[in-house]
């Protein structure tokens, strides 16, 4: 950073990295460099790359700056549940989720949590992937429609299912949400900036076809809703009909219950533009002021709720003898639109909605450097109007019918043109790699049968409608694309853990770890959920699964499969996911290093005992049980026997002692970046030690932790 910020005062052609200065405290920066500078430039290459590694393993995520702004306003807290309904590919999701543990103690979890749910089933491992570098315990992501997530009501009738005839009822009986952030599925018009092609694919199709859609979306997210909280709407689009007409209608549907809250005052460096409320809609090269200029063969298609008033007219006798008369009024059976259809604004009649849209907010690419963007921030007073809930109820018991598809669609289904986050690309290749091809999906594998695939939707007169078909969509009704999930209750393993690793009696183990395998002698994987998780899967058992679960909780323990690894006294290690929220707990396997043996232990990767430059540790390592272990490196301002503080500082790792050697169990990129933090700490701490004839000179390994040898460290 220092070299960057000499660089651009020296030399001129480079802009300093600056500080978001509407983001708070900070922790947002923006940077500005050409790929050709990149290539140039050795500092902003060695920048770049730590960027890359650095995002990939969670500790930064690099996104689009505008698309953080919807997080801000919906004002989450670590207790709240947080709903975001259309997730993918993650970005605004794992934002939620570092609010949500910003103020939790070291080996806590806070009492909140977060449900990301995406229709499309691709996408969906796309979020995971994105939400796993979090390692959290707090967090479900389900593959629903949004417009008919199930709130998952417990009828006082209802009757125990399977998992749950010997527990107690669930500590809740209805699946609400303090904070549900609606960043709907949109035309992507403002993305034109980064996304070129949209100049040649859009049209005024795009937004109306989705209109309908984006209402039923925001209908839903404010039924599922607690009384007192916040929903967030937003779009990367520009088109009022797609962003205004929205909100004036749910506040029309609403009544009083809902009401839209100005947020003029937060975030005051944040330059925005105030919401509109006088607007038209095009259709087929037609401007319309109101929906009596709608010709009657294109009402299915413009309907009312598009425009500023949202009424819709009748005709009269007089309207209908002008038509007779020569005029322009489309009568009941004419199909064909006016000779003279107006194509200019200037004469047309403009209506304004009476609804407070001004406190909407609007920010347009050139004010600030961003994206384009639309919020709009509600706040739910009272339950809504009985009509408007018994509607949503006939949604949601619709949506949790056996083996039912939905009718065919004219809008498209829960997928954007372009990601506002600009991380799609970027994450898509790493989740093929890591989460597509390989096994190691949160033990979740999305595998939509050929029925299951959506088909071609009935509407294909846009650009945008035509691309469905080629999604994978999961069609709502019983679900058969996924692993179950389970609670996971085998005494015999869960106290052959607890023994081997001595872990105190303060975890919370009962009712909290689950698999996704309902045959205890193959499970490969077993997940940690926090309460708040626990409470909502208590009540999808209680209710009939009706969320369809792809993703829950942090995976905590693994199967050895390895031949040594079936001899060993316990057979599962610990996950270097799970690692930090166990660490506190743990009272055996476990080992403190100096920074010189830690750091040969991630060279290498794998050492002998006799190898270690302290012996003593050497001797320790080899008495320890054979089987997982964890590496703590030493703070020498403590003693070994302070229980584990697990702060920002603290460096673990966990490893496999086996007869001879003590090899690393973490990923070649884990890897590399704690080398990098363990060379910064070594330098800032003036305490580099020099090997004693323990590695050759040329087989040392820099302090970019870059990997030269993996062969074990060795004595001369």
């Amino acid at each position: 950073m220092k070299s960057l910020q000499s660089e651009a005062i020296e030399g001129g052609e480079l802009v300093a990295m600056k500080p978001l200065p509407w983001y708070p405290d900070n922790l947002a920066w923006h940077s500005n460099f050409s790929r050709m500078q990149i290539r140039k430039n050795q500092t902003l290459e060695r920048f770049h790359e730590f960027l890359k590694l650095e995002n990939e393993i969670g500790n930064i995520t690099r996104q689009e700056a505008v698309s953080m702004v919807p997080p801000l306003f919906l004002d989450v807290h670590p207790d709240h549940f947080v709903l975001d309904m259309c997730a993918a590919p993650g970005s605004k999701t794992f934002q939620l989720l570092e609010i949500i543990h910003q103020s939790s103690k070291p080996g806590s979890l806070p009492d909140g949590m977060v449900i990301a749910n995406d229709l499309d089933v691709q996408r969906c491992n796309l979020l995971i992937h994105q939400t796993k570098r979090m390692c959290t315990a707090n967090l479900i992501v389900t593959n629903h429609e949004a417009q008919h997530f199930p709130g998952c009501r417990l009828n006082k009738n209802c009757s125990r299912g399977p998992q749950m005839m010997n527990e107690l009822e669930p500590s809740i009986s209805q699946l609400l949400f303090d904070r549900v952030l609606c960043d709907v599925p949109c035309s992507g018009d403002g993305t034109l900036r980064k996304a070129p092609d949209i100049w040649r694919k859009w049209n005024t199709g795009m937004g109306n076809g989705i209109h309908i859609l984006q209402v039923q979306i925001a209908m839903r997210g404010l039924s599922l809703l607690k009384v007192g909280g916040r929903m967030v709407y937003s779009t990367c689009s520009m088109n009022p009909v797609e962003n205004e007409a929205v909100v004036a209608e749910i506040l029309r549907r609403c009544g009083g219950s809902v009401e839209l809250v100005d947020v003029s005052g937060e975030l005051p460096q944040l330059l925005r533009r105030p919401g509109l409320r006088k607007w038209k809609v095009r259709d087929r090269g037609v401007w319309l002021a109101s929906y009596k200029d709608v010709p009657k063969f294109r009402r299915s298609a413009i309907v009312a709720s598009m425009f500023p008033s949202g009424r819709s007219y009748v005709d009269t006798a007089d309207r209908i003898q002008k038509c007779e008369n020569g005029g322009t009024v489309h009568p009941e059976n004419e199909s064909q639109p006016a000779e003279n259809p107006r194509t200019s604004t200037d004469d047309l009649e403009e209506e304004v909605s009476d609804l407070p849209l001004e406190h909407c907010i609007r920010m347009v690419p050139h004010d600030q450097n961003t994206g384009a963007f639309f919020i709009a921030v509600l706040h739910k007073l009272s339950p809504l109007p009985a009509t408007q809930d018994k509607s949503i109820n006939a949604q949601e018991n619709q949506s949790t019918g056996n083996d039912e598809l939905l009718e065919n669609k004219h809008v498209i289904e829960n997928t954007k043109l372009d990601s506002v986050d600009g991380t799609d690309e970027m994450i898509l290749e790493a989740a093929s790699e890591a989460d597509l091809v390989d096994d190691e999906l949160d033990g979740a594998t999305l595998e939509p049968k050929p029925s299951e695939a959506a088909q071609e939707p009935a509407d294909n007169k846009t650009d945008l409608a035509k691309s469905v078909g080629k999604r994978k969509l999961q069609i709502q009704g019983k679900w058969r694309g996924v692993d179950p999930v389970v609670f996971f209750k085998d005494e015999t393993i869960i106290n052959s853990i607890k023994t081997f690793y001595g872990i105190d009696e303060a975890f919370p183990f009962s009712g909290h770890l689950v698999t996704r395998n309902n045959e205890t002698n193959h499970v490969k994987r077993i997940y940690y959920i926090s309460k708040s998780v626990k409470d909502v899967l208590e009540l999808n058992f209680k209710v009939g699964q009706q969320l369809k679960i792809t993703s829950i909780g942090l995976k905590m323990f693994e199967r050895q499969s390895s031949r040594e690894g079936t001899s060993a006294p316990c057979l599962f290690r610990i996950s270097s996911e799970g690692l930090p929220v166990i660490l506190p707990y743990v009272r055996k396997q476990i080992l403190f290093a100096a920074p010189l043996d830690f750091k040969h232990l991630l060279q290498y990767k794998a050492v002998k005992f006799a190898d270690f430059v302290d012996a003593e540790f050497g001797q320790k390592a080899a008495n320890l049980m054979l089987g997982c272990c964890i590496i703590v490196l030493r703070d020498d301002s403590k003693t070994v026997s302070d229980p584990i503080q697990v702060d920002g500082s603290t460096i673990a790792i966990g490893c496999w002692k086996g007869r001879g050697s003590l090899s690393v169990m973490v990923t070649a990129i884990d890897c590399q970046e704690l080398l990098e933090r363990l060379a910064t700490r070594m330098e800032s701490e003036d305490a580099t030690p020099t090997p004693k004839n323990n590695v050759e000179p040329e087989q040392a390994e820099d302090v970019n932790g870059i990997e030269k040898d993996t062969t074990p460290a060795t004595d001369n």
